[in-house]
């Protein structure tokens, strides 16, 4: 037993602490809080009010028969209405009005935080997940903002006003409705309990179906070339399987606890009649005061049967509010030590140099090699060897865990990201296009980047070809990761989006290995001109298309194995030469054909 009591204070302190830091999205918008507390305070009194002028009506006026003074009763009931009409309507819009400004701070928040995170971040957490914390998770806290934070203070204030005017009407009828309070309070602790771990499963389950679905969506193409609709489908019954399993546990306890308490106000209803009534007629008890506790009980059980919902939006926002914290608690990506360079040459230097994704599982092995100002780079090697892990380090996606990376003599570290990453243009195999134009696509909506120099980095690149043939022009609509347009012309895009942003140094990551001949000839022939005074690093399978690169770095299983022009490569008779045959071998047998 001492277990659980441990646990649940376990429990109520970890709660605890994550609503104070929700209650720290409230501190902007106190004052608003703080008009609708007033507010509220208004609606509970006008609340309280109403049954009591119920009750001189009948006790005064109505059972000895002087109607005429109901006239200023009625006039004042109704002013009571109208002044509850208006503090309700200006307490539900400044209510919403500042959970809503509260909703647009938290996912400014949360997207702000997503892009300073690291990229191995984003190799561990499915993208459906990422838009379920700043969409579904953030209105589930809105939702408490909205509808319980507020109102738990009208209840409270109504439960005491209740109580303290029943027992002003009649103190022995009072407390005999007072002892049903235990009944109440251990039903509503063990609701508390048992819905808490409840709604906590229920949400994970739900996150786990979002998550399946946008995998399942993103990869549909996948599924159905490799007919696996079938094994899909299995697998989202069964984790739907177990998000509604989740959701009807949820739902017993709900089930459980509602007729408790219905029970409970009829059992109080009972008991004002057998008691009240008895002495209406023995005339102890005033008829009006009969109405009036009648009224009040029934005020005083709603905010208790209101509570399982409240209870629920409150849950479901605390575990949304776990989640977020646990995104916002993730540490941002190393900004570097802020320093930046007047100017970049564009030398680039690995000095021995070991990184792992995961533990000592080594990727790359000691590398050493260095890049001249201007000299053109090329890295080659088999599947697995290394190549664009080593792209991701110069970029500083991922850090090294030993060794160093320096630019211009400086350790990559101490130079701001930000400037690391503008001295740099990255061209990858896969090309991802946003939704939006062609225009918009090459600038990247950056400021920096003028129309006029957009359109020249098109025509640079030969992309203008296609551009100023579709309707629009640059001002052509792209879908949805440029579904519309073909693997070249999103290939040339990618190009003439480098080209605009004018960089120091350009890396090419397989940039040609998924186009046609035709287009891969206008690129080439692109690319001598992009290339004149950048220092470039190239990786590619096609050896045929680094043949005049400057230097030739052979990479195999993490480890540099050769360095050298192609010709010293070929006469050394190594792995170079091995590949090159092979390739050149496999050409000729598809010439023949």
């Amino acid at each position: 037993m001492t277990y659980h009591w441990e646990e649940e204070k376990l429990g109520a302190a970890y709660d605890s602490a994550l609503m104070r830091r929700l209650l720290v999205y409230v501190k902007p918008y106190k004052k608003l809080f703080a008009i609708c507390l007033g507010l509220i305070g208004v609606i509970t009194l006008c609340e309280l009010a109403l049954p009591y002028i119920t009750k001189i009506a009948i006790d005064r006026y109505i059972r000895p028969g002087l109607l005429s003074g109901l006239y200023p009763l009625a006039a004042l009931f109704v002013g009571i209405l109208v002044v509850r009409l208006f503090a309700s309507f200006a307490q539900v819009y400044l209510l919403q009005l500042s959970g809503q400004k509260i909703m647009q701070d938290m996912r400014t928040q949360i997207f702000d935080h997503l892009m300073k995170l690291p990229t191995k971040f984003f190799d561990k957490n499915p993208v459906g997940r990422l838009v379920t914390r700043a969409t579904n998770d953030v209105a589930a806290i809105n939702e408490m903002y909205a509808s319980v934070l507020v109102y738990l203070f009208k209840d409270v204030f109504l439960v005491l006003g209740i109580f303290i005017i029943m027992l002003q009407l009649n103190w022995r009828l009072g407390l005999l409705i007072l002892v049903l309070a235990p009944v109440i309070a251990y039903a509503t602790w063990e609701f508390r309990k048992r819905a808490r771990d409840a709604y906590r499963d229920f949400r994970r389950k739900l996150a786990k179906l979002n998550a399946y679905m946008q995998e399942s969506i993103s990869g549909i193409r996948i599924i159905q070339l490799f007919a696996q609709e079938s094994r899909s489908y299995k697998t989202f019954q069964s984790i739907n399987q177990e998000e509604y399993e989740a959701n009807m546990r949820q739902l017993m306890v709900f089930a459980i606890y509602q007729p408790i308490i219905h029970m409970m106000s009829a059992i109080a209803v009972a008991l004002i009649i057998w008691y009240g009534g008895g002495g209406v007629v023995r005339g102890v008890f005033t008829l009006g005061s009969l109405v009036a506790f009648l009224n009040y009980v029934e005020m005083l059980f709603a905010p208790i049967r209101d509570l399982a919902e409240k209870y629920n939006i409150l849950q479901s926002a605390m575990a949304s509010a776990e989640r977020i914290f646990m995104l916002l608690d993730e540490k941002p990506e190393d900004r570097g030590q802020g320093r930046v360079l007047p100017k970049i040459e564009g030398a680039i230097e690995f000095r021995d140099v070991w990184f792992a994704y995961e533990d000592e599982d080594w990727v790359l092995k000691g590398v050493s090699f260095s890049v001249r100002p201007g000299e053109r780079v090329a890295i080659v090697g088999p599947t697995g060897s290394g190549k664009t892990t080593i792209i991701s380090l110069l970029t500083r996606l991922y850090d090294i865990q030993k060794g160093q990376i320096l630019l211009d003599g400086v350790d990559i570290r101490e130079l701001d990201i930000h400037f690391l990453r503008s001295q740099l243009a990255v061209v990858l195999q896969d090309v991802f296009l946003f939704s939006g134009d062609i225009l918009g696509n090459i600038t990247l909506q950056s400021e920096r980047i003028p129309k006029e120099r957009a359109i020249e980095a098109a025509r640079f690149v030969q992309a203008s070809s296609f551009i100023e043939q579709l309707p629009e022009s640059y001002y052509s609509e792209v879908k949805e990761r440029g579904a519309t347009l073909s693997v070249g012309q999103r290939q040339l895009l990618a190009f003439a989006r480098a080209v605009a942003f004018d960089p120091k140094i350009l890396i090419l990551d397989e940039a040609t290995a998924n186009i046609d001949s035709q287009t891969e000839s206008l690129i080439q022939e692109s690319l001598k001109k992009i290339l004149r005074g950048r220092t470039s690093i190239t990786i590619a399978h096609r050896l045929s298309t680094i043949r005049e690169s400057d230097k030739i770095i052979v990479l195999h299983k993490g480890v540099v194995v050769e360095q050298g022009t192609h010709e010293e490569l070929l006469a050394r008779k190594g792995l170079y030469h091995a590949l090159y045959t092979l390739q050149f071998a496999e050409a000729e047998a598809v010439k023949t054909e």
